[in-house]
């Protein structure tokens, strides 16, 4: 989905024959794996972030076009939303420098994007949901010109036949409803892809379902939708709802949403890419002009066209990736659960916890998967996302305890091996893994800063509920540009 799409219409035909495509692409790909045709060098790790835009305000800015045309930079790309953009980073090699570059590259992108969106007006802040959004903001009106959103939004309103409904509990509640997919422009996350050899594939992708809650508890940094305060992180809650294409009926029945955290531990990266043309129809069936099977048999790299574009449109929260760079295929992992922000130093100190522990628990004898059931891994998920740092996990051996117990007594520890194993270097290591500790320390992260700046403009100011929230937004931009990590944020 990271490709434009010209608007169309489909007919019968055409998803016939995209089934069809896709089935071929599926046959070709078990037989690049049979036959060990990927790059399996020293893997790289890769980092894309969604942002928002706000005015002098705080409130949104429906000015992605203009911000980008000023940007004028191709890592920088449009998102759903008018007020969201994306950063695309070049991949780096986990070894001592990377996530040191990864950190250097941001900053300096993110500070020249901003001095640019400036000229027009607007702001650029990392944040899971921004918290001046209101329902006015969130229309078909208000979804970026590219005429793929059109063309996504169209198939998943004729797959459903109804319109949305957005019911999320919390300290508050909030039931919406909504004829587009625009509140899912609410979501802005940030993406951590790990490339994996296939043979190593399942193993990776395994430890990254059984550390999502452990990562949502402690990144948790969206606490406000609408003006409510919902979960701690309600981008998980409102992301699932907003993308889903099936009327109550084929959820009683059992039907698998689009966003979805699976079912299984895996065995190969062919599970999940066979279960994608077994469950889920097509949103957006564009064939391409490829013969996988012929490209293949002349010992050339297929593109796998349709095999790819239909699981774009499938939401896993850990997705798994073929792709094609410099004409060699690779796989990675794209880890898909955390959400922006709050500064680069706290997206970067996530990035490490997650690749030190999936490629600590990526490597031990007795794996972690087979002491744990897939759905005490999912129910992780969900308790996380509603209840943030404060939730309390199921972990092996140890049994129900809080998460920042659990990190700090189990998994930083294991952390700090993984990113070893990776090269990184030790200062860097330290400095970031500091960050996740004194998180657990304080017990503050994105969302519980928010909760406790607004609730304190509330009780000591005769600030409302949405004069609060702005408020707390240009606190939140300013503090993010120190580049200071947000246990270390003042409050009042």
């Amino acid at each position: 989905m990271g490709k434009d799409v010209e608007s169309t219409e489909f007919t019968r035909a055409d998803r016939q024959r995209f089934r069809q495509k896709v089935r071929r692409c599926l046959d070709v790909f078990a037989q690049m794996l049979a036959e060990s045709r990927f790059d399996a060098g020293r893997p790289m790790a890769g980092l894309e972030i969604e942002l928002n835009l706000v005015d002098a305000a705080g409130d949104p800015s429906m000015r992605n076009a203009e911000v980008l045309a000023a940007i004028s930079d191709p890592a920088f790309q449009t998102e759903l939303g008018q007020f969201n953009i994306e950063i695309n980073l070049p991949p780096q090699r986990l070894g001592p420098d990377g996530l040191a570059a990864f950190e250097r590259i941001v900053r300096d992108n993110l500070n020249e994007a901003e001095a640019k969106a400036r000229r027009v007006d607007a702001h650029i802040v990392m944040v899971g949901i921004l918290p001046t959004l209101q329902r006015r903001h969130i229309t078909l009106d208000t979804i970026s010109a590219n005429p793929r959103y059109k063309l996504l939004n169209e198939q998943v309103f004729a797959t459903r036949g109804e319109d949305l409904e957005i019911n999320i509990g919390g300290p508050e509640r909030l039931i919406a409803h909504a004829d587009s997919i625009a509140p899912e422009s609410a979501c802005t996350s940030v993406q951590y892809h790990l490339q994996t050899a296939p043979e190593d594939f399942a193993k990776h992708w395994n430890a990254s379902q059984a550390i999502a809650g452990v990562q949502v508890a402690l990144g948790a940094n969206a606490p406000y939708l609408f003006g409510k305060q919902l979960w701690a992180e309600t981008r998980i809650a409102l992301f699932e709802q907003a993308t889903d294409t099936r009327p109550d009926e084929l959820k009683t029945q059992g039907v698998r949403p689009r966003v979805w955290f699976g079912d299984r531990w895996i065995t190969s990266i062919f599970d999940l890419f066979e279960e994608n043309a077994q469950y889920f129809p097509a949103l957006l069936p564009l064939t391409d002009d490829e013969d996988p099977v012929e490209v293949l048999a002349r010992g050339d790299i297929p593109e796998l066209h349709e095999l790819r574009l239909h699981n774009g449109t499938i939401y896993r929260w850990n997705r798994p990736i073929y792709d094609v760079v410099n004409g060699r295929p690779h796989l990675r992992v794209e880890n898909r659960v955390l959400p922006a922000g709050p500064s680069v130093v706290d997206t970067m100190a996530n990035g490490a916890l997650y690749f030190g522990l999936v490629g600590a628990l990526a490597d031990q004898d007795r794996p972690l998967w087979t002491q744990m059931s897939f759905a005490a891994a999912e129910d992780n998920f969900h308790a996380a996302a509603r209840n943030g740092i404060d939730s309390r996990l199921y972990w092996p051996g140890v049994g129900e305890v809080p998460v920042t117990e659990l990190v700090l007594r189990r998994l930083l520890p294991l952390a700090h091996q993984g990113l070893d194993a990776w090269g990184v270097a030790p200062a860097d290591r330290d400095r970031l893994l500091g960050v996740i500790e004194q998180r657990c320390l304080t017990g503050r992260n994105g969302a519980t800063w928010q909760v406790e700046t607004v609730k304190s403009l509330e009780a000591n100011t005769s600030l409302s509920r949405e004069q609060a929230l702005r408020e707390m937004v240009r606190r939140y931009a300013e503090f993010m540009h120190t580049n200071d990590p947000v246990h270390t944020w003042p409050v009042d």
